[in-house]
């Protein structure tokens, strides 16, 4: 057997060797809001589209997150797509202990009390159905109730080699 081009040696599955492949893999920007008795969220990279009918998204939180509280008792969540014009968003909603509703962050409580961000390029507010135990994380699978799909630009930002980023042409 010969070896094929492009293939190196294959390692041990472990966190780095998922976080290694991973940063090879493009992804969206969301962010994901709850209300509790404070407002949380957090930047995810994967967000899906479930199912069409009825209108299903999934997302992954961890355990640890300082969001999982309040996600984990949440009714409803809100899901933003970001534009690529959100880079400094997105780090805010991604960094531990940011303030991530303070002054530079512009939203407005919407549908079922759910912070919604303003200018992303699309939201929804969901209602949580499920939470699925997956290791550390629990996937989160909640079913449309509202949105809007024309926000503020056209163009997403993408999550690639830790880094967020914007589409080519």
């Amino acid at each position: 057997m010969t070896a094929s081009p492009g293939l190196g040696e294959p390692r041990t599955a472990s966190p780095d060797l998922l976080r290694s492949v991973f940063r090879r893999h493009a992804a969206g920007v969301a962010v994901i809001t709850a209300a509790g008795d404070r407002p949380v969220g957090f930047t995810a990279t994967s967000l899906s589209s479930v199912a069409a009918e009825p209108p299903l998204v999934s997302f992954g939180v961890g355990t640890s997150s300082s969001s999982w509280p309040v996600i984990a008792e949440a009714e409803h969540v809100g899901v933003h797509i970001l534009g690529e014009h959100q880079r400094e968003l997105a780090a805010t909603f991604a960094r531990s202990g940011a303030d991530r509703f303070g002054p530079s962050t512009f939203w407005r409580s919407g549908p079922e009390g759910v912070p919604l961000l303003d200018g992303v390029l699309a939201w929804l507010v969901c209602r949580v159905v499920a939470r699925v135990p997956a290791g550390d994380h629990r996937i989160v699978i909640a079913q449309v109730v509202e949105g809007d799909p024309v926000g503020g630009g056209d163009r997403p930002l993408v999550y690639h080699r830790g880094a967020f980023t914007a589409l080519r042409d």
